[in-house]
């Protein structure tokens, strides 16, 4: 429970600099009422938790924003053998992801003294039980795999939220003389209230391009089961496969039960473990997809070890094209972490400058880090 309740500590200075008001005393009736639900059920750690601490209609929006990055899951709550429920207060966590800059939007001014180093930073914590926290992906063995595609279907993907032309009913900065206008007909041509608005906010669509080359070989089945991890969870997201040619598994993804999906996509695929032409397979995303996957300020997530067959100058010109119609191009790749690695091939070198952010994808960690990256993403 140490690990559950450092994070309701930390849950709370996060809904005091979102502005809503939450005293020691509340967070101590959230831990006694949470002796009496499933901590591993979402909704029933939501609904106790919206019923302490949230005062008015106008603080739903702020609450559940911030509760959607504080929850992941609870796995280790729930029955014993033989229907002896288990004591939530010794259930551990098997992994929570916080990020104390994204709720409500400003939370640095809570950030004062002895909480400046928390809200600062994330609180990330796995199971220990597994040990997979750290491991390589290329060294699991197919337990441990089923182990750690568990650990990925708990984490959150919310890449950001875009502003659009359209203006709906807020708190915003501008009047709403329309709406003010027409309200005042109840008064009598009275103008009581200056009804505001504010932009609207749709989530940003996600993009993935993973690589199944032979150099991949090690990875592509878990991080085939990450992307489908993705597609599950979030709506927007569009999926690519390649090698030498490009293969959209979009539809694939969308099995409801992962084995079946897997088995999807390896009949979609023409290809496995063959050489890559990284710069060949992004310009045919250009050429068929790019208009249709790219609009509305998509963030582009590019797995790869960079080992590349194609000329290094067509992979610039192709990656220099692609952070120029994504909102962010991230480029992940497997082999960054190991001991002696350094990005000193050709086709990195020319890539790389185009490149927003260079990240691992070794292992849980590493992809528990990109959640909470992309959880902070404007």
């Amino acid at each position: 429970m140490s690990h559950l309740l450092d994070n309701l500590l930390l849950f709370g200075r996060v809904l005091r600099g979102a502005g809503i008001a939450v005293h020691p005393g509340r967070l101590l009736d959230v831990v006694r009422a949470l002796d009496h639900v499933d901590i591993a059920s979402r909704d029933d750690v939501y609904y106790a938790c919206r019923a302490l601490l949230v005062h008015g209609p106008e603080q739903m929006p702020i609450f559940d924003r911030a509760f959607a990055m504080f929850w992941s899951a609870n796995t280790g709550a729930g029955t014993r053998p033989g229907g002896r429920r288990r004591n939530p207060s010794t259930a551990t966590p098997t992994l929570e992801v916080i990020d104390m800059r994204e709720a409500g939007g400003s939370i640095a001014a809570d950030a004062a003294g002895d909480d400046k180093g928390a809200v600062n930073g994330a609180l990330k914590t796995w199971s220990e039980a597994a040990g997979l926290a750290d491991k390589d992906f290329a060294t699991l063995t197919p337990d441990e795999l089923t182990q750690a595609t568990a650990a990925l279907a708990r984490l959150i993907w919310t890449p950001g939220r875009r502003r659009t032309r359209r203006w709906i009913r807020g708190r915003g900065p501008r009047l709403d003389l329309r709406r003010a206008i027409a309200e005042s007909r109840r008064t009598g041509g009275d103008v009581v209230t200056l009804s505001r608005r504010v932009r609207r906010t749709r989530p940003r669509p996600l993009v993935l391009l993973c690589d199944i080359s032979g150099s991949m070989e090690r990875y592509s089945r878990l991080l085939t089961h990450f992307a489908y991890t993705i597609a599950s969870r979030y709506r927007r997201v569009e999926t690519f496969l390649f090698a030498r040619q490009l293969t959209r598994i979009t539809r694939q993804l969308e099995t409801a039960r992962p084995d079946e999906a897997l088995a999807a996509v390896s009949r979609a695929v023409p290809e496995w473990s063959g050489g890559t032409q990284i710069g060949r397979a992004i310009r045919e995303f250009h050429r068929h997809w790019a208009r249709r996957t790219l609009a509305g300020g998509a963030v582009v997530l590019l797995i790869s070890d960079g080992w590349d067959c194609g000329e290094p100058a067509e992979l610039a010109a192709q990656i220099a094209r692609l952070q120029r119609s994504a909102h962010r191009l991230v480029w992940l790749n497997p082999l960054v972490g190991t001991v002696g690695y350094a990005p000193l091939t050709r086709g990195l070198r020319a890539a790389l400058p185009f490149v927003d952010d260079f990240l691992p994808a070794r292992t849980l960690t590493d992809l528990a880090d990109l959640a909470v990256h992309l959880n902070t993403l404007a």
